[in-house]
């Protein structure tokens, strides 16, 4: 299917897209980037700005096509398929990787992705939400409203975290984090029952959800349902960081 593209939309150079996207007015992509299938793209929308370092080229892209050096380019934005990105959010040009959005996310309106961000799939970015650089919010996170990432901040998949807070460091898989600072004030067993756990298996998996231990060793990360058991699995394994 073809894209529906508003005639006042800036489309640069260097732009790779897919079918069956809208884009509305105003909104502004520049490459390299690359955006799948599927997408609406509201008004005054920028993706593929320079990244905000004082450091960086600020490249003209809305007037001239990439030059194939990333130093002066960016490294590239990469979005998935179906997802719905409102009024005047905005999405940044790597400085050192791609800056990456997965499928199904929803970012409502003014919330911002820096730059060499890595934001998984089916995640919710509610209204002036505001990332710094190097952030990775694993699938099925869901940031409040008006919240605030310090750059290199992780969030765990299926974590929620409270409209107005500040996060400084990492927020654990499937629980609930508010305040400035941000701290962890629960689980998400609400998260955790729409993907079919009973209370029970909540109950077992509380330990390690909390960081207080490891995962259970009766095999239970394996019987959790397929896409659920990937995510745990996955997460458990991730590199920490020790510092």
């Amino acid at each position: 299917m073809v894209n529906r593209i508003h005639p006042t939309a800036i489309i640069g150079e260097g732009v790779e897209l897919g079918e069956d996207n809208v884009i509305g007015p105003y909104t502004v992509i520049v490459g390299p980037a690359r955006i799948g299938d599927g997408n609406w793209i509201g008004p005054h929308v920028t993706i593929g700005t320079p990244g905000e370092d004082r450091g960086r080229e600020h490249p003209a892209a809305w007037e001239s096509a990439p030059n194939g050096d990333p130093d002066h380019d960016g490294h590239g934005v990469v979005i998935g398929s179906r997802n719905r990105i409102r009024e005047y959010v905005s999405v940044h040009q790597g400085t050192w990787r791609t800056t990456t959005i997965g499928d199904g996310g929803y970012f409502l309106r003014g919330s911002h992705i820096a730059h060499d961000c890595l934001v998984e799939d089916v995640v919710t970015v509610a209204s002036n939400v505001i990332t710094g650089g190097h952030c990775h919010i694993w699938s099925g996170a869901n940031l409040g409203m008006g919240a605030i990432l310090h750059q290199r901040v992780v969030i765990g998949p299926g974590a929620m975290v409270g409209m107005s807070s500040a996060v400084r460091k990492e927020v654990g898989a499937f629980t609930i984090a508010v305040g400035n600072p941000a701290r962890v004030t629960g689980v998400n067993t609400v998260g955790l029952s729409r993907r079919g756990l009973d209370e029970a298996t909540i109950e077992a998996l509380g330990p390690w959800l909390k960081g207080k231990a490891g995962l259970p060793e009766d095999g239970l990360a394996d019987r959790l349902p397929g896409d659920l058991s990937t995510l745990v699995k996955a997460w458990d394994a991730r590199p920490r960081d020790d510092h």
